[in-house]
């Protein structure tokens, strides 16, 4: 894939073009293979209403950080729905086609969806714009390293290295840092069209100050706790954890797909107990089966959290989206964090 630095030089490269005249040689074509965006002419992509810059995104946080910015000066797609796994997505070539006719593409992070490298050096439009939305963002280390290592002893043999996250994609269960991803968002979009920076700067200020309130809602739930640890069926709270003083006790590590040994969950079983955790927690759409048997091993309850890799159906029927279910992740966490 092309460093992903390609970004400042391919915005750089767009508003250049959009300076130039519209009776330069070649100016009649737009970034990638469209051929009737205005950007090239006018630097001005909402000049002609029905052509709109055409944004591809991978999945669910991503999408919804890039629609809330681009409002309706954007048409913006999401790439994986209903449940696939975006660790282990293969795009398929509607997939590829789909984002060759595209402006720009929006991913989270290598980490996260480890196969954008190639998926992108494979691609026939060499003038998409790419943006990371966590470029700015330094991820945390996770434990699913260490677990991979206890597990990889229990079983006698090597797990798929690509199940093993060093890093922890999960930036966007983080409300704090997930200001920074709708900032990048704005740059991006700003740099792209000038002319609708403004547009753009409102719509990112008032997602901003939704997640500043989210985050000073969890603030103040947490803050006179006295018992900050919760269990997991997955490691994916580690920035949520991080962010409010927590503690995460995570019953497998990053990826889904690894099975979980019985001496860890034996291991958690004694923490439960030792801690007197009331709650076990599984990801919306994930099988709760483990879960459900550290509950029965230790008499506790179990509880659903979303990790928001995609959207819940009822939130979706009720036009909701982030801010919604992340207050019913605080609502379910004040389970155990008391």
């Amino acid at each position: 894939m092309k460093n992903i630095n390609k970004i400042l030089i391919s915005l750089l490269s767009l508003s250049t073009l959009a300076a130039c005249s519209a009776d330069t040689p070649g100016n009649g074509e737009a970034a990638g293979t469209k051929e009737t965006t205005d950007v090239t002419e006018t630097g001005d992509l909402n000049s002609n209403e029905e052509e709109k810059l055409s944004v591809v995104t991978t999945f669910y946080p991503v999408y919804e950080f890039t629609k809330r910015v681009a409002g309706d000066s954007a048409e913006v797609e999401l790439m994986i729905s209903g449940g696939t796994d975006v660790h282990h997505y293969e795009p398929s070539a509607q997939d590829i086609a789909l984002i060759n006719d595209a402006d720009m593409f929006v991913f989270s992070s290598h980490e996260m969806e480890t196969w954008v490298e190639s998926m992108l050096a494979s691609l026939d439009n060499e003038d998409i714009i790419v943006v990371e939305q966590t470029e700015a963002i330094d991820l945390m280390e996770s434990l699913a390293a260490d677990t991979h290592e206890d597990e990889e002893d229990d079983h006698g043999h090597e797990e798929d290295e690509t199940d093993v996250h060093n890093l922890d994609p999960h930036v966007w269960l983080d409300p704090v840092l997930v200001k920074d991803q709708v900032e990048t968002m704005r740059e991006a979009f700003s740099a792209v069209d000038p002319e609708g920076s403004d547009d753009y700067t409102q719509r990112a200020e008032e997602f901003q100050s939704e997640l500043q309130e989210l985050n000073e809602r969890y603030e103040a739930a947490f803050s006179n706790a006295t018992q900050r640890r919760f269990v997991t069926q997955h490691e994916a709270f580690g920035y949520l954890a991080r962010r409010y003083d927590l503690i995460q006790m995570a019953v497998g590590g990053i990826s889904t797909e690894v099975e979980v040994s019985p001496s860890r969950i034996a291991e958690i079983n004694h923490l439960v107990e030792d801690y007197d955790i009331p709650v076990i927690y599984y990801q919306e759409g994930a099988n709760s089966a483990i879960a459900e048997t550290v509950a029965n091993e230790t008499g506790t309850e179990i509880a659903e959290l979303y990790s928001l890799e995609l959207l819940p159906e009822d939130l979706q029927d009720n036009e909701q989206g982030y801010i919604e279910a992340m207050t019913r992740n605080l609502e379910a966490l004040e389970k155990s964090i008391q």
